[in-house]
């Protein structure tokens, strides 16, 4: 069975066969399925959706694109959502995002450390989401150093992969994984170690070869453990085993 750990099957994009699709993983092989927060609507969304299936966890955050929302009204309904429900394995979706800047980047990283700071004293892991800010992202997380989790569809260099690993982080891979063009995720995906990889889809976007294009699920992420094992000299069903294992692990399932 595979761990998809980062869905948003809480997306609109599932409207119209959410339910169907959810009842059908397991014939997929798919087991396991976090789904993470990108707003406080979608983190109430996600806890309900969790609440509703027994494979599915949660995690509640405020992403990047919504860091103008994070105030501390807005963080003490993530802390009684986590203490409420426990189907909420993690703080996320969080970070920084300087890719359009739509959001000041210093609105960015006062939301990022006020979440890592919920998650320090709630003793939860981070679902982090860091695109085009490396040096920022390493920076916050070096302020954090008792918080740990997985750095989301990764972005940067081995390099900066293996010092996360060293600081007890996650690495997780995505549909990009799959692309012609990933030369830099398939670099680092057979250059740290394996039990800090984890595989996700970030559904409904970023669907692997051959299906690029259309709309992602949970069901496409045989393809990222079908080129993990590429990558690695690994059989598949290895793979199926160790990274569901590392994901169990991360987020404490």
């Amino acid at each position: 069975m595979l761990f998809d750990t980062h869905a948003h099957m809480d997306d609109r994009a599932f409207n119209a066969d959410r339910d169907a699709l959810l009842m059908g993983l397991k014939e997929k092989g798919v087991g396991l399925v976090m789904n993470p927060g990108c707003s406080l609507e979608s983190s109430r969304n996600a806890v309900a959706l969790a609440e509703k299936y027994d494979f599915v966890y949660a995690a509640v955050g405020s992403h990047p694109d919504a860091a103008d929302e994070v105030n501390e009204s807005v963080l003490e309904e993530y802390r009684k959502l986590c203490k409420l429900s426990d189907k909420v394995k993690a703080i996320g979706e969080i970070g920084i995002d300087y890719h359009y800047e739509d959001i000041p980047r210093d609105l960015q990283l006062k939301a990022f450390r006020s979440q890592m700071e919920l998650a320090r004293e709630l003793q939860l892991p981070v679902i982090v989401h860091e695109r085009e800010a490396h040096e920022d992202g390493m920076a916050v997380v070096k302020e954090f150093p008792d918080v740990t989790g997985v750095f989301h569809c990764y972005s940067g260099s081995a390099e900066m992969a293996r010092q996360l690993v060293d600081l007890g982080w996650y690495i997780g891979f995505t549909g990009v994984l799959t692309f012609k063009n990933a030369r830099k995720a398939v670099e680092t995906a057979g250059s740290i170690p394996l039990e800090r990889i984890v595989l996700e889809t970030d559904c409904p976007y970023m669907a692997p070869e051959p299906f690029r294009g259309k709309r992602n699920d949970p069901g496409y992420i045989f393809r990222m453990a079908e080129k993990l094992a590429e990558i690695r000299g690994l059989s598949v069903e290895e793979i199926h085993h160790i990274t569901t294992e590392n994901g169990k692990r991360l987020y404490r399932i």
